[in-house]
């Protein structure tokens, strides 16, 4: 079975402490994703997101570098979802952090693909925008 996978890049003029924080915390997450969440930086840490869509986005946390990479695993969400990883990594160079996302894994090329691809654009443009305003 072919997989495919959701790939982008942006670049935060903000340290990689700031960016870390922010996909680690509720109050980073609050602001970028969601605010209707339960966020632990903790590995094993099934994470909550209700994006009002009738069912919970559960993440479970199984990799953490403390400001290089974060790693979630889904494990209940849109069926498409499950299964799927989602993995940021974050590396600093002259007060900018580039931040790389993957959302891998998935099975097929669907409609629901190309939307979710389009709000992981959104979901960089947001974290851009709240790490870069924080000071």
């Amino acid at each position: 079975m072919q997989m495919v996978d959701i790939e982008h890049i942006n670049y935060l003029k903000a340290p990689a402490s700031t960016v870390y924080h922010a996909l680690t915390t509720e109050e980073g997450l609050g602001n970028v994703w969601t605010n209707k969440l339960k966020v632990k930086a903790e590995i094993g840490f099934i994470n909550e997101f209700d994006f009002d869509e009738g069912y919970l986005t559960k993440l479970r946390t199984v990799e953490l570098q403390e400001n290089q990479k974060v790693v979630w695993e889904c494990v209940e969400s849109d069926k498409e979802w499950i299964g799927t990883r989602i993995f940021i990594a974050l590396s600093e160079k002259d007060g900018v952090t580039t931040v790389v996302l993957k959302h891998l894994d998935w099975r097929e090329l669907t409609d629901f693909y190309r939307w979710c691809n389009y709000n992981w654009a959104l979901f960089l443009f947001r974290l851009k925008h709240y790490c870069e305003n924080r000071t």
